[in-house]
């Protein structure tokens, strides 16, 4: 995995990654606290309210990154987006009122929400071969886990000889830092942009490539089944831990700890395994396996704590943590997969929005139910949600799906470019080649056969 760090370009990415990621982690500790400083017992709804706030940024910018990347050099504008990270990062420790906490918040998530799509859409075009592109999935899906269980105990560390306002300097130095890598980054130049239309309409179509692409469809609901699967563990666990268990808050780190292990293990492991297997081989089987995990931890908080019942929810939290990354690390190879090469930023920003969008569903879904129905109703419910995304995406994503397709174009003149390789046909001009919704192919071909092409 870690020869993709051979290569300069993603080297220097990666690594602004990282520090960014470093960053944030600690920025969450300290959030934390100043919300208690600011609102005390109320903390908890101050909290609850900036996760919304930061999902509804995810959400709602999104979609519009894919089109400002086609009008700003995309390490201008990554590197932007880290200063506005930065600069929010230092005022946040004078805010004295909870609304400046949740607006600096949404000034915070949006930046983050236009940096990483586009982040995402780079890596393919940096590392082109299809190994070191699953290497470096992987290798960024280890980033976020590992910085889930150490950016605590760091920011532990840190606090022993400073007070939490520091943390938001590190928060600060971070994004500074990988402002810095990523304009000492030499970046190919990406492939240039036919579309018309304005940034809205650019930022439209990402959702329309979701919608025509089978695989995509397929894709945002095994980030539904996820997304459910992983509220559980995010929203839930400390209810369980201390409330079901009466274990101490120590144990609720060991349980979200057991979460990132497993999905550490899977990273590691994914590159040998999805050169034997494809996309689709190993993410609905881990997708099935989500919805069985939940109905184990139904049966375990039905019944009264044991001594084993604990180390039986710390193995669900790993195998939770396993099968989600099995589903979300390949999930990159599938976008690039299915989209053209102008149009990976749309793409990422579109799967960055939509998949958001699911954990905006499921985030309150869970502690409503937790809150009025109980731990077990709850991880049934979700549970059930994970099932039927499961098997919407198993029906949706067909098991034969081959990147060549021949199909039709009954409205392109003779001597078009793209017709350089057709045949005549009866209903106009056959051929076939590698695939994607784009300005020649507006709908996907039923029976090997597309309608009309299309302009977007």
């Amino acid at each position: 995995m870690l020869s993709v760090l051979r290569n300069r370009t993603f080297r220097r990415l990666f690594t602004a990654q990282a520090v960014a990621l470093a960053g944030t982690g600690l920025a969450t500790v300290a959030l934390s606290l100043l919300a208690y400083d600011i609102a005390g017992n109320s903390a908890s709804a101050v909290l609850g309210t900036a996760l919304a706030v930061k999902m509804v940024a995810y959400v709602a910018i999104a979609p519009l990154a894919g089109a400002l990347a086609d009008r700003i050099p995309r390490r201008t504008l990554m590197a932007a987006m880290d200063l506005t990270r930065a600069g929010i990062a230092l005022a946040l420790p004078f805010v004295t009122e909870i609304w400046q906490i949740h607006l600096l918040i949404f000034l915070l998530q949006a930046a983050s929400a236009t940096f990483t799509p586009v982040f995402q859409a780079t890596v393919p075009e940096v590392l082109p071969a299809e190994k070191d592109y699953t290497r470096a999935l992987s290798l960024s899906r280890l980033a976020y886990d590992l910085e889930s269980l150490f950016s605590p105990a760091l920011a532990a560390a840190l606090l022993t000889l400073v007070s939490y306002d520091w943390l938001f300097a590190g928060t600060c130095l971070g994004f500074l830092a990988s402002a810095a890598l990523v304009v000492a980054t030499v970046l190919p130049r990406p492939a240039p942009v036919e579309r018309t239309g304005g940034p809205y309409a650019k930022a439209a179509f990402g959702t329309r490539l979701f919608w025509a692409t089978p695989r995509l469809r397929a894709l945002l609901a095994l980030d539904l089944a996820v997304a459910a699967a992983g509220a559980l563990v995010l929203v839930d666990t400390v209810v369980l831990v201390q409330g079901h268990f009466g274990r101490s808050a120590g144990a609720v780190s060991l349980a979200l700890g057991a979460y990132g292990a497993g999905s550490v293990l899977t990273a590691l492991l994914l590159p040998r395994l999805l050169r034997r297997r494809t996309d689709r081989a190993v993410m609905l089987p881990a997708a099935f396996a989500l919805p069985a995990v939940l109905a184990s931890v139904a049966a375990l908080t039905a019944t009264a704590p044991g001594g084993w019942s604990w180390y039986a929810v710390l193995a669900a939290w790993a195998a939770i943590g396993a099968a989600s990354c099995a589903v979300l690390t390949p999930g990159g190879r599938v976008v690039r997969r299915s989209t053209a090469d102008p149009d990976l930023p749309c793409a990422f920003a579109a799967r960055f929005s939509l998949s958001h969008g699911c954990w905006l569903l499921t985030y309150p879904l869970a502690g409503v139910l937790a809150a009025g129905a109980g731990l077990a109703m709850t991880a049934l419910v979700l549970g059930g949600v994970c099932l039927a995304a499961a098997g919407a995406a198993a029906a949706v994503w067909p098991a034969r799906d081959p990147s060549r397709l021949e199909h039709v174009h009954p409205d392109l003149p003779a001597g078009h470019p793209h017709l350089a390789d057709a045949r005549p046909a009866a209903d106009g001009w056959r051929h076939g080649h590698h695939y994607v919704i784009d300005r020649h192919h507006h709908r996907w071909p039923a029976g090997g056969l597309t309608g009309p092409s299309r302009g977007r």
